[in-house]
């Protein structure tokens, strides 16, 4: 990686315009230099560390320190770490993907026809999506969009139950029901619901076509006549 990053110093240029902000003021304190915060970025993400634990091995470590090419004596902190690495923009670490992966052509090690991502799994606020609450979830959008339908053609033909309350009952008894014999009924009436609740969907649907073709006709008819 270092005999790699050696014969290739035009991406120090761009790391170092990346640094280079209009709000810094060159006075004060040096900072790192554009060579250590790119290695060290390298570093953080090859070892996935975080920019705490990246900051102890640079001061801990020989080979951390020798790999980053650190000025004497100097152990940057996590919040200098943070904010200089964070300031390479997504554009230059593309570069620097478009450079590796060129020399990996050549070099017959890797053609770029496949890519794998790594994310990060991170907690939030939504249920599991089992076949129940998806079936329950569905049922629930659709009699929004019925009640919606209904405030547009103000309720002219409409005929439709409510199966919320059926289906969200329906999903708890499976999420508590052990035993896949004993679920199969209950998945057999959920989706008797579910297909219920398209079928009324459809139909308002329907009523939103018919409703609308006379308004956009008398519209087509005004702009004839504006056009005039």
């Amino acid at each position: 990686m270092s005999q790699w990053l050696d014969e290739h110093r035009d991406l120090l240029g761009l790391v170092a315009r990346d640094l280079c902000r209009d709000d810094v003021k060159a006075t004060g304190r040096q900072g790192l230099p554009a060579e250590a915060v790119l290695r060290c970025a390298l570093l953080k993400q090859y070892r996935q560390l975080s920019y705490q634990e990246l900051a102890f091995h640079l001061e801990d470590s020989a080979s951390f320190r020798a790999f980053a090419r650190l000025p004497w004596s100097w152990s940057p902190q996590k919040s200098v770490l943070q904010k200089t690495i964070s300031a390479i923009r997504p554009e230059t670490w593309e570069q620097v993907n478009r450079t590796l992966l060129s020399g990996a052509r050549q070099a017959k090690l890797e053609d770029g026809a496949v890519v794998r991502l790594d994310s990060t799994v991170t907690s939030a606020l939504m249920h599991e999506p089992s076949d129940s609450s998806l079936l329950w979830d569905a049922v629930r959008v659709m009699v929004r969009f019925l009640k919606r339908a209904d405030s547009l053609v103000g309720g002219a033909g409409s005929s439709w139950r409510d199966h919320c309350r059926a289906a969200k009952k329906r999903a708890r008894k499976i999420q508590f029901t052990r035993g896949r014999p004993n679920r199969v009924q209950l998945y057999r009436e959920l989706i008797a619901i579910t297909r219920a609740t398209l079928a009324y969907l459809k139909q308002a649907s329907e009523r939103l076509a018919m409703a609308s073709t006379p308004l956009i006709a008398l519209w087509q008819a005004h702009a004839a006549r504006q056009s005039r």
